[in-house]
């Protein structure tokens, strides 16, 4: 064998074994991929002390529900209705929905009108109410005719305002990532006692803003990283405060955030090692 012969051999070769690697390592990931954005949402749970609350008043649980991003393949109205029939069976006193309905992300199969996308949360059965709040996706799609396919499913959207809706004070602050937050127009009818205030924002970057006697705030946006490493953490989380506010329960001070995973995908039409979730929460009084 000449030395020309055995070096694209060895050439070859190198190739095929690439070759081989790539299937090797492609192929599992794309199932654990598909497999992680397809799954039914983990059910989470948590309990929170609301200091205003009564220590006698019965407890009341929390639904929430973000970033749906409904489009083909991976989130159409179908599945969405499955989940709310989840939702449903935890028999929740509120619902509350944390923004980002739809998305206009180019690797879509196809996009939908926020009619069809929000037509099965119509069948969303709280005790009390559903509550929503926009998010990026929504004000960069239009957010009027979000609001108003909101208001016909039956939800209140609160647009940096509070409402005392319940025994809660609910205070809906706007997308921070949009520049739509405006915290003391937010605030301007909460009660000057906060111990029954719930926050309720789309992404978290905005709970260094809110007062520190904000017992609970309820946020989406940073996707859990969306995908994460085998190792830990995720090339992004979307947020000025890097893995801060990536995931699930934190706890600064008095404050109490509680970020979900959310339920659809942005950008990449997948999830990797970062499974949709929905949170149940259970507020009380002091014992």
């Amino acid at each position: 064998m000449t030395v020309r012969k055995a070096l694209g051999w060895v050439r070859n070769n190198k190739m095929r074994a690439f070759r081989y690697l790539v299937l090797a390592v492609g192929i599992p990931c794309s199932i654990i991929a598909w497999r992680d954005t397809m799954a039914d949402p983990v059910v989470r749970r948590t309990e929170v002390v609301l200091p205003g609350l009564a220590k006698d008043a019965p407890p009341l649980t929390i639904a929430l529900l973000s970033d749906f991003h409904v489009a083909d393949p991976d989130m159409p109205p179908s599945r969405l209705a499955r989940i709310v029939a989840q939702v449903n069976a935890l028999k929740p006193d509120y619902v509350m929905l944390a923004g980002d309905f739809i998305t206009d992300r180019t690797l879509a199969l196809h996009h939908y009108q926020y009619r069809d996308a929000l037509a099965p949360l119509a069948a969303l059965k709280p005790r009390i109410a559903t509550i929503a709040v926009l998010g990026n996706h929504d004000h960069w799609r239009n957010a009027e005719e979000g609001i108003r396919e909101l208001r016909h499913i039956g939800a209140r959207v609160l647009l940096n305002e509070s409402a005392q809706i319940g025994p809660l004070h609910i205070v809906g602050v706007g997308d921070h990532m949009s520049q739509h937050s405006d915290y003391p127009r937010a605030f301007a009818k909460a009660p000057a006692d906060h111990g029954a205030i719930v926050a309720l924002s789309h992404g978290p970057d905005v709970v260094p803003s809110l007062p520190d006697d904000i017992p609970l705030t309820l946020a989406g946006h940073t996707h859990c990283g969306q995908i994460q490493w085998p190792w830990g953490g995720s090339p992004a989380y979307m947020s000025n405060y890097g893995d801060r506010y990536a995931c699930g329960r934190i706890v600064e001070g008095r404050k109490t955030v509680i970020v979900t995973a959310g339920l659809g995908t942005s950008v990449l039409p997948f999830r990797f090692l970062a499974v949709p979730d929905m949170w149940l929460v259970t507020v009380r009084g002091p014992k």
